[in-house]
């Protein structure tokens, strides 16, 4: 079994900057590909964004590319999405998920396949709004 816990949401102003967490526990993740997604009130869950954690390799949706930023910390224990720039069609509850896979083009690629994921946190929300 996995534990996903986001954290790092909050009020912010458009524009700003926010940086959540996944800290996982459980098992080692060292195989596994760490979703994030949003979904905001009344809306579908939409994919942000990737990382594979053996391979290192990331994924954007084109909605977030250039403005938000995936990564991990060296033991794999804590996967971070470092968002800039936000405006307040961002606001949503951000999650975290993850799933064993090989290779993160099998969930991510083109969009992000909602369906499938293994393992999911609670959720951390965004408010973006002045």
């Amino acid at each position: 079994q996995v534990q996903l816990v986001e954290s790092g949401g909050g009020l912010v102003q458009p524009g700003g900057s926010l940086r959540l967490s996944c800290a996982a526990s459980g098992r080692s993740l060292d195989y596994y590909v760490i979703g994030w997604f949003r979904q905001a009130p009344g809306k579908e869950r939409e994919g942000v964004s990737c990382l594979s954690l053996r391979e290192g390799s990331t994924y954007y949706a084109d909605s977030v590319a250039g403005r938000f930023t995936t990564s991990r910390d060296n033991a794999n224990t804590t996967v971070y999405l470092q968002i800039h720039s936000l405006k307040p069609e961002g606001t949503a509850i951000y999650y975290c998920a993850a799933v064993a896979t090989p290779h993160i083009y099998y969930y991510c690629s083109g969009y992000v396949i909602s369906q499938g994921w293994q393992y999911w946190g609670q959720g951390t929300q965004v408010t973006v709004s002045s």
